[in-house]
């Protein structure tokens, strides 16, 4: 990826600051992006955001979108990352991917740490066929404010992840199908609740043939975290 930094002093009131720009080619199969950030200190950038997206084909500017906090730190190259998420780890500050199962690319922002323990919550934009455009969609951005961060996608079996936690010692796994024209519908949940002594207690739930199956079972802690121990959070 190439990058650009352009150091000019903004007046918007009584605030001035230095505008960093960065320039990634290789984030999105369909834009070039353009990131606008308020503030660079370090390898930490952060602030108010602008974000031009541009036709890869014709190069014409297409959409511009904003965060009021596109928080993020720069790779070894001093630019940000796109498209990675990682669960207690990095998450970059733009994520693109197809979010609704359409076969569109759909568009994730970035804005403040407002998920769950303080984590990165995120903008979710869709592209939307008949504007010709990216659309804000709440139930989406819902998702990646109310949990660990920014929501994992299933292609293969089109569903949505998400994950969320209370303490060391207790998490949960949903996932979601998206249904055309009616939005988001939980189709399955995996609570793992190690607050009792030494046990662990697994309640899975599944939406199947119209109905909610439930199925319980109890393991001795030491043996359940020893198999399950990729699945492990902080």
């Amino acid at each position: 990826m190439n990058c650009k930094f352009i150091f000019p002093m903004i007046l918007l009131g009584n605030l001035c600051f230095s505008q960093h720009t960065f320039e990634l080619k290789d984030a999105s199969q369909k834009y070039g992006i353009k990131i606008n950030v308020e503030h660079c200190e370090g390898e930490e950038c952060g602030g108010k955001a602008v974000i031009d997206l541009t036709d890869k084909k014709s190069e014409k500017k297409i959409q511009t979108l904003h965060s009021d906090d596109l928080n993020f730190y720069l790779n070894k190259d001093q630019m940000p990352t796109a498209n990675i998420i990682q669960l207690y780890n990095e998450q970059s500050p733009l994520i693109f991917d197809d979010f609704n199962f359409d076969g569109t690319e759909d568009l994730a922002i970035r804005n403040g740490n407002e998920s769950g323990y303080g984590g990165p919550s995120y903008d979710v934009y869709v592209f939307n066929r008949t504007r010709n455009k990216l659309v804000p969609s709440e139930e989406l951005t819902a998702l990646a404010h109310e949990n660990l961060g920014m929501f994992n996608t299933d292609p293969e079996r089109k569903r949505l992840v998400t994950y969320s936690k209370s303490g060391c010692c207790w998490h949960l796994t949903t996932e979601y199908t998206v249904l055309p024209q009616r939005g988001l519908f939980k189709v399955y949940e995996l609570e793992e609740d190690a607050t009792g002594d030494d046990k662990v207690k697994v309640t899975k739930k599944e939406f199947i043939n119209d109905q909610w199956i439930t199925n319980i079972k109890v393991y001795p802690i030491s043996e359940y975290y020893k198999e399950n121990e990729n699945t492990k959070g902080d």
